[in-house]
């Protein structure tokens, strides 16, 4: 037998020897290192979405479905969940299917590059984290500041820059909330759609009118006339804010109040409609 032979056979039985050695040992560690996964955990995992967004307030489906099961955590966090998903859980954890709404991101902004005034000639790093930082990026403090960095997060393109303004796609939009937790400004909210159409103030400028409309053509100008009339608008320095776990959309009375709204920010929102964040704007009359 040549001598070259050998090594080769030599190599495979120290091969197969390895092989067989670190199967056992493998084996042996499946067994030692064992964890007993509660069924329900498993169950409830694969009824999930399996998005894994995080927008219920854990890593992912997986944790959800963990915590759901020892009972630390309560039906109905998931924002990606249906009627049928909640049901199904309800059913699985032996509990009442709890009542959910589809969660959008909506922009407490409505300002596009036009109808800002005053300098946003930022040129440094093309982020929002970056121009927030800078004095002057524009002349408004609270506004939109367009560097897209919402946009970047998105898992799900489904929100996007036009004109200086982040813009969210209703029709792609989930709520997994990561470009909530991006913006440096707070300029964007989840909110539940408990029905296909609600209205978001389009302003975070609590500053005094007179210093409002010095940066911006269609700021709020906090003249309460939407808390006067509407009991579902609380006024909050300067801004009328809604309480959305309470807010119906549909109202009637809603339709009045974002009519007279004077500045044009009160917007109808419609998770149909994907524009309408910048085109469904009920301007109340100029005279």
């Amino acid at each position: 037998m040549s001598p070259m032979l050998i090594t080769i056979l030599l190599g495979v039985a120290v091969m197969l020897v390895l092989a067989v050695a670190m199967g056992w040992i493998l084996g042996w560690a499946n067994v030692a290192f064992h964890v007993d996964v509660d069924p329900k955990v498993a169950e409830l995992t694969d009824t999930l979405p399996g998005a894994n967004c995080g927008a219920c307030g854990f890593a992912g489906c997986a944790e959800y479905a963990s915590h759901l099961a020892d009972g630390s955590a309560q039906p109905g966090a998931c924002t990606q969940a249906n009627a049928e998903i909640n049901a199904a859980i309800a059913q699985i954890l032996g509990v009442a299917a709890a009542e959910t709404h589809p969660h959008k991101a909506v922009v407490h902004c409505a300002a596009h590059w036009e109808q800002r005034l005053g300098s946003h000639n930022y040129a440094g790093e093309p982020s929002c984290a970056a121009a927030h930082l800078i004095t002057g990026t524009q002349g408004c403090v609270y506004g939109c500041l367009g560097q897209g960095d919402c946009a970047a997060v998105c898992p799900h393109d489904a929100i996007h820059v036009i004109d200086g303004l982040a813009t969210v796609d209703y029709a792609k939009c989930v709520g997994c909330r990561k470009c909530e937790a991006v913006c440096p400004r707070h300029l964007i909210q989840v909110i539940p759609f408990k029905t296909t159409r609600t209205v978001v103030v389009a302003c975070a400028n609590p500053d005094f009118g007179p210093d409002v409309k010095a940066v911006c053509t269609i700021g709020c100008i906090g003249c309460t006339a939407c808390s006067r009339n509407n009991g579902a608008f609380k006024m909050e320095k300067n801004l009328p804010v809604l309480d959305y776990e309470t807010f119906e959309g549909n109202a009637p009375e809603h339709v009045i109040t974002v009519e007279k709204c004077p500045s044009g920010i009160l917007l109808f929102l419609d998770d149909e409609e994907p524009d309408d964040h910048i085109t469904d704007v009920v301007q109340a009359p100029t005279e």
